[in-house]
């Protein structure tokens, strides 16, 4: 008998079962539209923040005691607000709470308004732990979420704005104020870890600059934690430097040969909803249905490597970044996708169509007739967020379902409405989703025609 040392030694170099995979014979076709030119402050590294520091500066360097961390690009109008950072307790007994900052300013020389159109940050602990949720949930009331990003982007989708945010902020000339002054707090958990997403639209009359930065909490005499002030805020703008440790550089986006590292982003991403009116060809009024048992998809979120054989890269370019940042927006976290589909049935028969979103395996050319799914579900979860689905049912009465979705690698997905098309019949459907944070891409939306039993 071998000893106990030898026979765990064996145990552990066994090699484990290969997943297995299938084959989906669908045509993968390009997604029409793109994204529009919304600018996108987009402050996502260091993900993990364990220093104060600043995050994402857009204010011009001048006057800054390190002008390399700030990237002189002004909003105006409409552009959105994006920050995903993670506090850990380092060392484990130090649980002072990680602020997270975001500071707007003005620099002319008349009061600039900033309307809050929508907004929603939230924490992992407590606001929405990582809990384990069903691959397909009805979330009408949107009750169902995993994950602040998760939760943050139904907010969104919703079109709400959470009540910690005013519904507009009014910047004198010349002065700042706080977008955002809220906690990352790590005490009595277990890890001493935590997280923070927050997704918002905005909308200025003039000209601002904006920021994130990272601040420890201030203590008070009696030794309780507070929040840093807008001055505290303001000295750390224009004095301090930006947060390390850094993430991961990324590899340039041409071919090395080298792994690829996509790199986390900071900067400001142009783009903040793609919008698809998906039919046969350009000027075409209609999408005709897949003959019967057969399907087509419409890739989501891709990315350099992962195209589906499609050469269709969505990521959204970057307007400016860091130097050792991701070089386009990589997941397009928090962008909105809104997609419309005039299906048409052209067969002679009534037919059954399904439209679903799928995980499947990521290839950036198809190494088979078809996409690659797993037969048994895998560890990794891939896409956790909600999708809200407009079309009209047998009766001709409008409804709108919302379908929390969770799905890990290579999942082929559930519908997310079944139709009954008559032979003839034209129906429009509309599917719209913000791409959540915690998420990895691509996916792909696909329309498949299931042919009805005889009657």
């Amino acid at each position: 008998m071998l000893p106990f040392f030898l026979n765990f030694t064996l145990a552990q170099v066994t090699p484990p079962t290969p997943p297995q995979e299938v084959v989906q014979p669908q045509q993968m076709r390009s997604l029409p539209g793109n994204l529009d030119s919304v600018p996108v402050f987009n402050s996502n590294s260091p993900e993990l923040v364990l220093n104060e520091g600043i995050l994402l500066s857009t204010f011009p360097g001048l006057g800054k005691k390190v002008p390399t961390a700030h990237l002189n690009f002004p909003f105006q109008g409409r552009f959105d607000v994006f920050a995903h950072h993670i506090a850990k307790a380092v060392p484990p007994e130090n649980l002072k709470s990680l602020y997270l900052g975001i500071i707007l300013s003005n620099p002319g020389s008349q009061p600039v308004k900033v309307n809050i159109l929508h907004g929603a940050s939230y924490l992992s602990q407590p606001d929405a732990p990582f809990i384990e949720s069903p691959s397909f949930s009805e979330n009408i009331l949107g009750k169902v979420f995993a994950g602040p990003g998760d939760r943050a982007m139904l907010d969104v989708l919703r079109a709400k704005r959470q009540d910690i945010f005013p519904p507009q902020i009014v910047i004198p000339p010349g002065e700042s104020r706080m977008l955002l002054n809220l906690p990352i707090p790590v005490a009595e958990l277990t890890p001493p870890l935590n997280g923070r997403s927050t997704y918002m639209r905005l909308w200025s009359d003039g000209t601002i600059y904006a920021a994130s930065l990272a601040m420890f909490a201030r203590n008070n005499t009696d030794g309780s934690e507070r929040s840093p002030n807008l001055s505290e805020w303001q000295n750390l703008l224009d004095n301090g430097e930006l947060s390390t440790p850094r993430d991961k550089v990324p590899t340039p986006l041409e071919e090395s040969g080298k792994p690829k590292i996509y790199g986390r982003v900071a900067g400001v991403a142009k783009g903040s909803q793609w919008q698809a009116y998906i039919v046969d060809r350009p000027q075409a009024e209609y999408l005709t249905i897949p003959q019967p048992g057969q399907a087509f998809s419409y890739p989501l979120s891709t990315l350099h490597g992962g195209t589906f054989g499609t050469g269709q890269i969505q990521s959204a370019e970057m307007l400016v970044r860091y130097p050792d940042t991701a070089y386009r927006a990589h997941g397009n976290y928090g962008i909105e996708y809104s997609l419309r589909l005039p299906l048409y049935n052209n067969t002679q028969s009534r037919q059954t169509v399904s439209i679903s979103v799928q995980t499947p395996i990521k290839e950036d050319q198809l190494s088979k007739s078809g996409l690659r799914f797993f037969t048994t579900p895998q560890r990794q979860v891939f896409f956790r967020g909600t999708v809200r689905v407009r079309y009209q049912d047998d009766q001709g009465l409008p409804q709108t379902k919302f379908v929390h979705l969770v799905q890990k690698r290579g999942q082929p997905g559930e519908p997310l409405v079944l139709l009954n098309l008559k032979e003839g019949d034209r129906s429009i459907v509309q599917v719209d989703f913000l791409y959540p944070p915690d998420a990895s891409p691509p996916q792909v939306l696909t329309v498949s025609t299931i042919s009805d039993p005889p009657q």
